[in-house]
Formats: structure tokens, sequence, C-alpha cells
């Protein structure tokens, strides 16, 4: 599919590290909860698709990240997985190391369900395997 890439090489590049920054917080709201992985990834997704096609092929057919974006809707039960084991083990972190008070705690256990409830009630599908050319 062609797409239509800027001209101007001042653009491309501001474009290219836009997306690159997008990339990068999309991988920290992997790790992150409350942090948008799959907006960030859309973005970066959409500077390379007017900057560079390589940096958009290779994020598109990326083994973890391409799966974020070629996914209609919800999660595999592996993502799922995933996302609620690195939840509930940086929210233990915190309240170990971080969050004293009781009150604090129980709002982070709050937020913690709310994320789970909703993680848990996502559609799930089987995992996307990458596009083969």
């Amino acid at each position: 599919m062609a797409r239509a890439l800027v001209t101007s090489t001042f653009m491309r590049a501001v474009l290219i590290v836009c997306g690159t920054i997008f990339v990068g917080l999309g991988i920290l709201g992997i790790f992150l909860p409350l942090m948008p992985t799959t907006v960030f990834l859309l973005l970066a997704a959409a500077c390379y698709a007017r900057s560079s096609e390589r940096f958009h092929r290779r994020l598109v057919e990326h083994p973890w990240l391409g799966a974020y974006i070629r996914q209609r809707h919800g999660m595999s039960a592996r993502q799922k997985a995933i996302t609620l084991t690195v939840l509930w083990l940086s929210l233990t972190a915190t309240m170990v190391w971080s969050a004293r008070s009781p009150w604090l705690r129980l709002v982070l256990i709050a937020i913690g369900a709310g994320v789970t409830l909703h993680v848990v009630r996502l559609p799930a599908f089987p995992r996307v395997e990458p596009i083969a050319d």
C-alpha cells in the first residue's frame, strides 16, 4: 500500500523523531500501569507511515509491538496474563517501598482492581502472528 510520504527532509526528520519518542512511550506503557501503550504505538505508526516506509514496516511487523497495532479489539490471553502480572508486581512494589500510608495503598489496590476488571472483560482472541512476506 503506497503512503503519501512527506517530501521535506526537515519534516521527515521531525516525524521520525516523534515516532521514535512515541515508540519509547509505548514501551514504557507496557510496564507502567495506567500509561497507554496502544495509543502511543498508533501515533508512532502514523508518524512513520508519513516519513519512512522502513521504520513503519519494522514497527508493524515487530513480534511484540506490531500486535498492538494490528489487533482490532481485545487482547490475547498471553497479553492479558503479562499485563496483569506486570500490573500487580509494579503495584505491590510501589506499596512495599513507596506507599507507607494505608489510604494510599487502598487507592493503589482500587486502581489495580479496576484495571484488572477492565483487562479481564476485554475480548480474548488467539495470538496475532507476525506478517509474513
